[in-house]
């Protein structure tokens, strides 16, 4: 694989990248040989973390974290803890790689933030340490797509089907669009009831953008620039009756329940949490459109360049804890990324009992049927999801983001 490609993060979903992510002959690997810095197994005295969250990850990923460091205070003395948006992401991690001096090491981030980071060559290889990390094979098939798309760039450490899906108040909408056209029809009718995130901030946002390709039947889904033709006009026509479009998915959470939006996008995930939270009614119901293919979605963990040998080992140390089944099950959280483990093999009886019984009362049974119903879809490659969410911002909805 030689190096202009491995920049370019053209081989995000090829095979040849999948062979190319073997394990190394000896742990550390040529690259990291090759740099003249080995990272050893274990580093070579404790380090601080700082760890940024563009995702919501760690309302899944904190108590794993936190239980590693606890029991592992001769690897991580310490972390701390901080958030911003993705669209911050690339720009704060330039900046400190420009000036040389990193001081965030490990990132949570979504597909959002590792394609931009990866579009400027932020992100270190965890191509020498494949040995160190989970193998494929552990993944659920859904998880391991994921994982294929970030390539070696990221590691996936939650999953879920996401979405699209559209969610609305029954008392309020007792007839909700069961097409995309229906839906077309409802917001030319109801200037302002229909409602979506910026796409380039908003899981449910994005996973609409990526979804609708599929439920118009466009020439090529994975192709924004050239094979959307039915999907920019569609959301052209959209945009006619939409208001505003919020800055995150919670804002649309708010409108649904205060009344200002009637139908706003959503994924399994955020139809769950925010009712189990109390923000949104528990009466909310969901709805997918005829056709739809779900986009899954995953966090990871990406490893900015300039990052020192012996955090590098720490971190590959976290990693293997937070992949292990008893850690993966804290991820099914209050429903947030629901299901939310990335293994195999985690079912819900391994969860703590709150995640359990946040599932009993506020999952939907229809969520199985419709998981395995209908296609899963990876997300768009790195490039492509730049793209769309850059054609996006400046030719639908940009002037319209409410910051």
């Amino acid at each position: 694989m030689s190096l202009s490609r491995r920049r370019l993060g053209a081989l995000l979903l090829s095979a040849t990248l999948l062979t190319a992510c073997g394990a190394p002959d000896k742990p550390g690997g040529q690259a990291a040989e090759s740099a003249g810095v080995p990272v050893p197994d274990k580093p070579s005295a404790p380090v601080s973390l700082n760890i940024l969250d563009v995702a919501g990850n760690l309302q899944l990923t904190q108590g794993m974290i936190d239980e590693f460091v606890s029991k592992n205070s001769g690897v991580i003395s310490k972390v701390t803890y901080s958030k911003a948006t993705a669209p911050e992401l690339a720009g704060k991690i330039k900046a400190q790689q420009d000036a040389g001096r990193v001081d965030i090491d490990l990132v949570l981030t979504g597909v959002d933030g590792l394609a931009a980071g990866i579009d400027q060559g932020l992100w270190l290889s965890f191509e020498p340490f494949t040995s160190r990390l989970t193998a494929m094979s552990d993944y659920l098939p859904g998880a391991q797509a994921m994982q294929k798309l970030a390539g070696q760039y990221g590691v996936t450490v939650t999953y879920y089907p996401s979405g699209p899906l559209i969610e609305y108040l029954p008392a309020k909408v007792p007839n909700p669009p069961k097409t995309a056209q229906e839906l077309l029809d409802y917001a030319k009718a109801n200037p302002g009831a229909v409602q979506y995130a910026r796409p380039a901030n908003s899981g449910p946002g994005r996973t609409l953008l990526m979804g609708l390709p599929y439920l118009l039947g466009d020439k090529d889904p994975k192709d924004p620039v050239n094979g959307w033709e039915k999907t920019w006009a569609y959301l052209a026509e959209l945009n006619k009756y939409v208001t505003l479009y919020p800055s995150t998915t919670s804002e649309t959470m708010k409108s649904l329940a205060n009344g200002s939006a009637k139908i706003i996008a959503s994924t399994t995930g955020w139809d769950i949490n925010p009712r189990v939270l109390g923000q949104v009614p528990k009466e909310a119901a969901i709805g997918s459109l005829s056709g739809f293919h779900w986009v899954t979605d995953a966090h990871y963990v990406v490893v900015p360049k300039g990052v020192s040998a012996d955090k590098q080992s720490a971190i590959l140390l976290l990693l293997q804890s937070m992949l292990t089944r008893e850690q993966q099950a804290k991820a099914y959280d209050k429903g947030y990324f629901y299901p939310g483990p990335a293994i195999k093999d985690v079912p819900l009886s391994m969860a703590p009992a709150d995640s359990q019984k946040a599932i009993a009362d506020y999952g939907r049974p229809e969520y199985d049927q419709l998981i395995a119903g209908n296609p899963l879809e990876v997300p768009l490659d790195a490039k492509a999801l730049v793209a769309a969410f850059d054609k996006w911002d400046r030719e639908i909805g940009g002037a319209k983001v409410n910051k």
